[in-house]
């Protein structure tokens, strides 16, 4: 995230065009029953899919929040 961009704008930026190419803050992850790609905005991780062909649309299946080396997913926490 830059300067006092807030997160929903960082998130569109960075998934709005091209949401499947690997990228500093945007990679593919192993398989795993939340969801096959991640973006980071700071502490936040957000969690995705793409559907359809293409760049498809965006559904985005769940935002968490890192601390260290947990993975905080509504309240809950998740092991990827």
């Amino acid at each position: 995230m830059t300067g006092c961009e807030c997160p929903n704008a960082a998130i569109n930026r960075q998934l709005v065009n091209e949401p499947l190419r690997e990228a500093r803050h945007r990679k593919p992850l192993r398989p795993n029953p939340i969801a096959p790609w991640e973006l980071r905005v700071g502490q936040l991780r957000v969690f995705y899919e793409v559907v359809g062909s293409g760049n498809g649309v965006v559904r985005i299946l769940a935002v968490g929040r890192k601390r260290r080396d947990v993975l905080i997913i509504g309240g809950k926490e998740i092991r990827l």
